[in-house]
């Protein structure tokens, strides 16, 4: 988690929201990034979702089944979906996310009978740290 937490520090820093993903299999780190949206001019662009496609290229393969992957922030519907369709092993994620989160908050995505895979979840992995650079970021946009 720590690995993410400094991905989603270099988000913050290219003014984007917060949020950064390492996805691992067998202790190799496959792939690591932060939210890119502004960058790319692309919604779909969260920390999620790149790590996903960055690992899939690398391992010339649509499935992730021996992976796991460490995320700041619970994931939206998007990316809850694109970890069920990517058959994710295990998802750890920090902070929760009662407003935009679609793990054990709003949709719970992983409980719908039209999920097809459902990840093991570990939740509130440093989650203090990760919501504190929430916090922050959000405070200074205010400010």
């Amino acid at each position: 988690m720590e690995l993410a937490l400094e991905e989603a520090q270099k988000a913050a820093a290219r003014g984007e929201v917060p949020v950064g993903a390492v996805l691992v299999r067998e202790g190799e780190i496959l792939a690591r990034d932060g939210n890119r949206t502004l960058e790319y001019s692309d919604p779909t662009a969260h920390a999620e979702v790149l790590v996903i496609r960055q690992a899939c290229q690398k391992l010339e393969s649509q499935r992730l089944p021996d992976c796991d992957l460490y995320v700041t922030l619970e994931p939206c519907p998007m990316c809850a979906a694109a970890i069920s369709f990517a058959r994710i092993r295990r998802l750890y994620y920090g902070a929760a996310d009662e407003k935009g989160g679609a793990v054990d908050h709003g949709t719970r995505f992983f409980c719908q009978p039209t999920c097809h895979h459902v990840p093991e979840v570990y939740s509130g992995i440093s989650e203090r740290a990760a919501a504190g650079l929430l916090k922050d970021f959000f405070q200074s946009k205010r400010a």
